[in-house]
């Protein structure tokens, strides 16, 4: 079983623990209706993905 020789410190411990973050998403603009939508998914507001419509977006 592994059993630590020793405490690990706080400052040890956080200093691991500094990439433990969120990042903001990646948001680029659309192509078709230039509003903001996430990289490489569809976009919520016109609907098209790589200028082709994939889904029908009612107004």
């Amino acid at each position: 079983m592994a059993v630590p020789k020793s405490k690990v410190s706080k400052q040890r411990k956080r200093k691991r623990r500094t990439h433990y973050k969120l990042s903001a998403p990646n948001l680029v603009p659309c192509r078709q209706c230039h509003a903001l939508k996430l990289s490489h998914v569809v976009c919520k507001e016109c609907g098209y993905y790589d200028g082709k419509e994939v889904i029908k977006v009612e107004d």
